[in-house]
């Protein structure tokens, strides 16, 4: 039985989770890497920067502009819009793509260290980088690309069906970080199948922590987001845990290893 097929059966023959157990487990966990959390958040901040800069400034100067010269133009941010170039907008557009491909890889790394974290390792901020590689990077942008064609229909049809998909897409980053030799497919795939087998209870937990999530930032004025942000990754991780596991090796490694024995 093949690695794929090794999964697959896992996840149709996962048992019930209970609610307040993983909930539980989730605040606990969090205890143990809420500082590479905060790490995450600061490094995603610093690769988002060249684009803020990019098309803010811009748009700050011309506000600046309007305000030495003591005429407000009403009709100003229709013409700022209107008058970016066509090649202005695909370097744009290009721009968010890089830079969110290598946030992803940054978050797929810290789902790395969270599982080891929860079995007791130790972890280093390089550990950060480690999904920073021309090979991972050419199949993380391409997971971008399918999760984009994935939500645009979804939400344009009154985001009901967004909400669904939110679920298995919310694994993208669990089978990615912990199988990253493993096929686009397959992990699309796999995602869907585990997304539709615990759909409820995962929903469930993403709308607590993410109102917990919330509650803190509004009542720290934003501080807070700095911090607990990451708390929204850890529900995902531990029902993949909890359904999928983890091997000492991963088992394309074991599969590898034992072919090469014969």
């Amino acid at each position: 039985m093949n690695t794929i097929e090794a999964i697959s059966k896992r996840i149709e023959n996962a048992k019930d989770l209970d609610f307040g157990t993983i909930f539980s487990e989730t605040i606990e966990l969090f205890k143990k890497t809420w500082l590479q959390g905060f790490l995450l958040h600061l490094f995603s901040l610093v690769v988002m920067l060249p684009l803020i800069i990019i098309f803010y400034v811009p748009f700050i100067g011309m506000v600046i502009a309007q305000q030495e010269s003591g005429y407000a133009n009403p009709n100003a941010f229709d013409e700022f819009f209107a008058g970016m170039s066509i090649i202005y907008v695909l370097l744009l557009v290009v721009g968010v793509l890089l830079l969110a491909t290598i946030a992803y890889a940054l978050t797929a790394a810290y789902i790395r260290m969270i599982k080891k974290l929860d079995h007791g390792e130790s972890v280093t901020t390089s550990e950060f980088f480690y999904f920073l590689k021309a090979k991972y990077l050419q199949k993380i942008f391409i997971i971008m690309l399918i999760s984009i064609v994935i939500v645009i229909p979804s939400a344009l049809l009154c985001y009901i069906p967004l909400l669904y998909v939110l679920v298995p897409m919310s694994f993208f980053y669990m089978f990615f970080a912990f199988n990253p030799d493993m096929g686009i497919g397959d992990i699309i795939k796999l995602s869907f199948k585990l997304g539709n087998k615990k759909w409820l209870i995962t929903f469930g937990l993403l709308v607590v922590i993410y109102l917990i999530v919330l509650v803190l930032t509004l009542v720290t004025c934003g501080i807070g987001q700095l911090f607990v942000q990451a708390l929204l990754f850890h529900p995902s991780y531990l029902i993949y845990k909890h359904v999928v596991g983890f091997n000492e090796k991963s088992e394309i490694e074991q599969i590898g290893a034992g072919e090469e024995s014969i």
